[in-house]
């Protein structure tokens, strides 16, 4: 048998050019960050961190190198395939970053978005200021239970409840609280309903309610598509939620309590409008690190 090396044999993909060719398909397809998005399938398909996978392309490593096989490979151009078609990427990989959390997603729960973030951050700051050994905060409509795990979890003295009515999002959002927090409390229950045993206890209600008006079409196919509509649309302004979180935060804050509800860019004056109508104190809209209008606050007088 000769060892001599075939000249004519194909030589083996690199690692570098799979990633080109992911790439420049998630390019063709509209898909906004093509050359992250192509990294993080790759990193998920084949177990490698970003830096890992950058040190491998420097390499010059081929594509099948380090344990990566044909298997693998089909995968990684499934999964590439599906993006291009504008499935989201946390779907794909079955996480989604929050914070300083990683929050299992996948079909049927709301993708929790980098400007959410900013919504949690005004209930942490809140449920830090309150004088209480153990303040009370909800989180209506919880989702993957993103806002409601980042104040478990960033302020831990506190007692935490979450409400969520949709069976597709509850499933997520309880293997997410029980690998997270699971002393929080998850209750499956309509939000206009919720905890009615906390009735004029709680320091801090937080919600990120479906705002997005019923006429609108989400202009991203991942939001379009994919998003449960329950999570995204309400009502004719989009506010039918916000105006149902107004009452009940009426009810469930006591006295000095801040609501903080997460809404569109243009919705911060219609909504501290609704406010005042209902008597809220010290309404203010909060910009997000883009400076668009992201969120809403009041005090429970």
């Amino acid at each position: 048998m000769s060892c001599e090396h075939d000249p004519d044999a194909p030589r083996p993909l690199s690692l570098s050019a799979l990633l080109r060719a992911a790439t420049d398909t998630l390019a063709a397809a509209g898909v906004p960050t093509p050359d992250v998005d192509a990294e993080l399938v790759a990193g998920h398909v084949f177990g490698l961190s970003r830096g890992e996978l950058a040190a491998a392309s420097l390499r010059g490593d081929a594509a099948g190198d380090g344990g990566r096989d044909a298997g693998d490979l089909a995968v990684f151009a499934e999964l590439i395939e599906r993006r291009a078609a504008r499935e989201p990427l946390q779907h794909l990989t079955g996480t989604a970053p929050f914070r300083h959390l990683e929050l299992r997603v996948g079909p049927g729960v709301f993708v929790p978005r980098p400007e959410t973030e900013m919504v949690a951050q005004l209930a942490i700051d809140a449920l830090r200021a309150t004088a209480d050994a153990e303040p009370i905060a909800v989180d209506l409509g919880t989702g993957s239970g993103a806002i409601a795990l980042a104040m478990a979890t960033e302020v831990p003295h506190a007692r935490v409840h979450a409400a969520e009515n949709s069976v597709d999002a509850f499933i997520w959002a309880k293997e997410n609280f029980a690998r997270i927090a699971p002393h929080a409390r998850l209750a499956f229950i309509d939000l206009a309903e919720a905890f009615g045993e906390l009735d004029g206890t709680v320091s801090v209600l937080v919600s990120n309610p479906p705002y997005v008006p019923d006429a609108a079409i989400p202009r991203d196919p991942e939001v379009r598509f994919w998003d449960p509509p329950a999570a995204l649309y309400g009502g004719a302004d989009g506010l039918d939620v916000v105006r149902t979180l107004s009452r009940v935060g009426l009810r469930l804050l006591r006295p000095g309590g801040t609501l903080v509800i997460e809404h569109g860019e243009w919705q911060g004056e219609p909504i501290r409008e609704l406010l005042a109508a209902d008597g809220w104190c010290a309404k203010a809209t909060h910009p997000d690190l883009t400076t668009r209008d992201r969120a809403t606050t009041g005090i429970r007088p």
